[in-house]
């Protein structure tokens, strides 16, 4: 195999140390193959170059290896947390990855409890008066932080179960301010009106310890202090406030009933299992904070098959240099040193290794499947807490796996189910165009639609369907500017010279360039943007004959293939399951049917581009009838701040009417850049 490789490349190989560290593997078009760590640099990268691996899967990968980067570091527990950094930064194809999702939710508690000061009208002053919010985002020192949750959901409800038991405020600080009589929430019971005094703030602050005892998990504490509270009311013949008190025990009791919580000890906790069939994955994490079983959420990896069979060949030879030291000679177990881990433990440890690099790791985790010890301890080490693995739990921990076993085995059911769909309509959308591609799992459809209201904010959109889905990531917006108003054709033109101009450029290059093994054809320039772009297999156009000529004429001039692009034309009456495909190289009008499921195909992807384009062009409109795009020019003016002026002063016209102390007011805005904001407005 060494034979394909350069020379330079090989002695790269033979030069590195045996130490610990990270490889990288570099395809021709400099992107990343596949991110690996080892004991042993030299034995381990020297491995893939030595064998060959035939036509494998593997075997391909290696093949296409032209450039290697490595980076030597101190022990395994770092290269195992540098490898899987370098796995969620350059998402490698050989890898099992899991795609970054949203942060985790977290419920907040405002403020700090230290002022006592009077509000405007007899009430608490908000800064005394912590408050109960939803928050995504970085945390602040001021504040106070549990979670993480699974789901917005969670929090919410973990919000509304405070409100009920603790009766803690959860408006915002301007809304507090201006009060001056208690709203709903006091009267249904959900608050205790500390904006207009009907509680003292020694009394609020005790609420609030209590809200935050009963998040961390200390509920006997919190009932204790409850029924002491209640009991020198009772003492005082302050009968209404003990019985208040009693309710409040009586709901938290009922809460914790409800929950099961059965180890008093369990009070953070994550709970993950894993499914592997049909060559997908899924990975279901169940949360438990504060003793309180919060919900779960399912992660699907990518590469999973590809990623396993990588790991197959490094455990085979693994395995034969064990058998050929002399150390492992007569130790009875050399087969088994050399045996890959299961795709399941392979799965789990990629979820631990790439998850809690970001999210803050629970003190105990249990698992459907034995993990490395060296993987659990580098966790613990970046956690700054000892953390305990559970692999055969037991009692109220076994129902929580088992729970968790059963949600993935569901999710990934529904996954599959779906996905089956997904690449049922692919391939009848394939087949019902006569279509030839080369691999249908990357089959690449990408739609455009133009919006506009009266020939306001005219945007284009562009959304990509690949993998028998939409690649979200890969949709794009075109702003349309100097064409006549209200002019659709005139629209579809521009967006589709700017989408295909320089696509079409650097094809024309490439078939000008000399053949590969001549001298001249290693400096072939590609134009600028057109990095990993390719043409898509089918070009959409929500239109009829009118935009099909259009694209026609671009494509024409462009000098690429008009067989790529079909109109999507809407049928009588224009309902839906009556489109007809309009084509640009002179094929008659095609009618799939209204149960068709490359029609279903059809309208998904044609749907999607139009509500792509409908948000963004109703956010543009909205942007300039505001004026918010005339604050954005302004040097030193973000986003924070120019929502914060929008909303003291109502809108543009309520800024540009201003004058430079009010603008000055606003929190963070010097009096130097207000100064600025006035002579911009003026």
């Amino acid at each position: 195999m060494s034979s394909t490789h350069s020379d330079q490349l090989l002695a790269e190989v033979a030069a590195l140390p045996p130490l610990p560290g990270v490889y990288r593997y570099f395809d021709a078009a400099g992107g990343v193959l596949y991110v690996g760590k080892a004991r042993n640099l030299k034995k381990r990268v020297a491995s893939y170059f030595q064998k060959n691996h035939g036509g494998t899967r593997i075997g391909h990968m290696v093949g296409k290896i032209v450039r290697m980067e490595t980076t030597v570091v101190r022990s395994e527990a770092e290269a195992l947390l540098l490898e899987n950094n370098l796995i969620k930064t350059l998402k490698p194809r050989y890898n099992i990855l899991f795609r970054d999702d949203k942060s985790y939710p977290y419920l907040k508690i405002t403020g700090t409890r230290e002022r006592d000061g009077k509000g405007l009208h007899g009430g608490l002053d908000a800064g005394s008066v912590p408050r109960l919010a939803y928050y995504r985002g970085a945390t602040d020192r001021r504040h106070r932080y549990f979670g993480p949750y699974p789901s917005a959901w969670a929090v919410k409800e973990t919000i509304q179960l405070l409100q009920k038991v603790f009766r803690l405020r959860t408006c915002e600080d301007t809304v507090y301010a201006n009060r001056t009589r208690p709203c709903l929430l006091y009267q249904i019971k959900r608050c205790t009106g500390p904006c207009v005094g009907h509680i003292d703030a020694q009394a609020y602050a005790a609420d609030v310890a209590d809200a935050e005892a009963f998040l961390r998990g200390d509920t006997q504490q919190v009932l204790s202090e409850l029924e002491a509270r209640m009991m020198a009311h009772a003492e005082k013949l302050e009968f209404e406030q003990a019985a208040e008190l009693r309710n409040r025990m009586s709901a938290l009791s009922k809460v914790l009933h409800q929950q099961s919580v059965e180890i008093a000890s369990d009070k953070d906790v994550d709970i993950l299992a894993v499914k592997v069939h049909g060559g997908k994955a899924c990975v279901n994490l169940a949360m438990v904070r504060g003793g309180r079983h919060l919900g779960d959420r399912p992660y699907f990896p990518a590469h999973v098959e590809d990623a396993a069979l990588v790991a197959q060949a490094e455990s085979e030879s693994e395995g034969e240099a064990a058998a050929e030291a002399p150390e492992a000679r007569g130790m009875g177990d050399g087969a088994q040193a050399g045996a890959p881990p299961s795709i399941e433990r392979q799965v789990l440890e990629a979820f631990v290794a790439q998850h809690y690099i970001d999210v803050p790791a629970p003190p105990t985790l249990v698992l459907g499947e034995v993990v490395g010890r060296e993987l659990v301890a580098a966790i613990a080490e970046q956690a700054g807490q000892r953390i305990t693995a559970v692999f055969q739990p037991r009692a109220q921990r076994r129902l929580w796996l088992e729970m968790a076993q059963k949600n993935a085995d569901i999710q990934l059911a529904r996954l599959l189910a779906e996905e089956g769909s997904q690449q049922a309509r692919t391939r009848a959308l394939v087949e019902a165009l006569e279509l030839a591609p080369d691999d249908l799992e990357h089959f690449r459809i990408e739609c455009f639609d133009i919006s506009h209201t009266a020939g306001e904010a005219t945007q284009a959109s562009c959304v990509v369907f690949e993998r028998h889905a939409m690649q979200n990531r890969e949709y794009r917006r075109y702003n349309i500017e100097g064409i006549t108003p209200g002019d659709d054709y005139a629209a579809m033109r521009q967006v589709l010279m700017r989408r295909y101009g320089k696509i079409a450029e650097a094809m024309a290059a490439e078939a000008e360039a000399p053949p590969p093994g001549d001298a001249g054809g290693a400096g072939t320039d590609a134009p600028p943007g057109t990095a990993g772009a390719r043409m898509p297999d089918l070009v959409l156009v929500d239109g009829g004959k009118g935009q099909v000529s259009m694209a026609r004429e671009v494509f024409d001039e462009l000098g690429l293939p008009l067989s790529l692009i079909v109109g999507v034309e809407k049928g009588e009456g224009r309902k839906v399951g009556l489109e007809e495909l309009v084509f640009a190289d002179g094929r008659e009008k095609v009618y799939l049917g209204r149960d068709s499921a490359a029609l279903m195909l059809v309208a998904q992807i044609r749907d999607e581009a139009h509500r792509f384009a409908i948000t963004g062009m109703r956010a543009k409109r909205a942007k300039v009838r505001v004026g918010g795009s005339q604050l954005e020019d302004i040097p030193g003016v973000g986003p924070k701040r120019r929502a914060r002026l929008l909303q003291r002063f109502g809108g543009i016209r309520g800024v540009a009417a201003a004058s430079v102390d009010d603008i000055a007011s606003v929190d963070g805005i010097a009096h130097e850049l207000a100064e600025q904001i006035y002579r911009a407005l003026h």
